[in-house]
Formats: C-alpha cells, sequence, structure tokens
C-alpha cells in the first residue's frame, strides 16, 4: 500500500473518482452530454447520473457548478465502476443500519 492507502493494482479505480479530461472538441462534449441520464438531485449543486464514460457505464455522484448561465460538473465527486456500485447497493441495509445506530 502507498501512503495514501491504495495498492498498486487499484491504480485503475483511482482516476475513475475524478472528473473526466476536459473535452476539445465541441463535437465531442456534445456527444457526452447525450450519455448523461440523470437519475435525482441530492441538493441544490449535487446529483446522481448514470453515464456512458471511456466505454465503460459509471454511476456518477457529483458536485455542479455554475458558469455561464450553464450548470458544469466540478471535480468533487466519485464514478463508480458498475462493480463498485454493486457492492455499495449491497449494503444499503448495512448503511442505513448504521446511520440509524448513529443518529
Amino acid at each position: 500500500m502507498s501512503k495514501w492507502g491504495k495498492r498498486k493494482d487499484d491504480e485503475e479505480y483511482a482516476s475513475e473518482g475524478d472528473a473526466p479530461p476536459k473535452k476539445t472538441s465541441k463535437k465531442d462534449s456534445t456527444d457526452d452530454s447525450d450519455d448523461d441520464i440523470v437519475v435525482c438531485e441530492i441538493s441544490k449543486n449535487r446529483r446522481v447520473s448514470v453515464r456512458n464514460w471511456q466505454g465503460k457505464v459509471v454511476v456518477d455522484i457529483r458536485e455542479y457548478y455554475v458558469k455561464d448561465g450553464k450548470q458544469m460538473p466540478g471535480k468533487k465527486g466519485i464514478s463508480l465502476s458498475m462493480d463498485q456500485w454493486d457492492v455499495l447497493r449491497d449494503h444499503v441495509d448495512v448503511i442505513d443500519k448504521a446511520v440509524a445506530e448513529n443518529s
């Protein structure tokens, strides 16, 4: 493990939590927005969406900001692979129980 608690083989997932690189052409940006399915807005500036990123479907939980009147995705957030989403979904009951015990 490194000082950040990640093993060498976990590096492939480390980049998934980062915001995707900025698109350089307008065609790419337009095509990318068609792949986003906004599932819900958690708050004014946070939302959950499902999208296709680098050919893989991800569940994206991200903060947004307003620029030139448009909502834009920020760096703060996480993109979960389908394997990671399955693990989180399978543990919802345990998470709910822990929240109830700590409320």
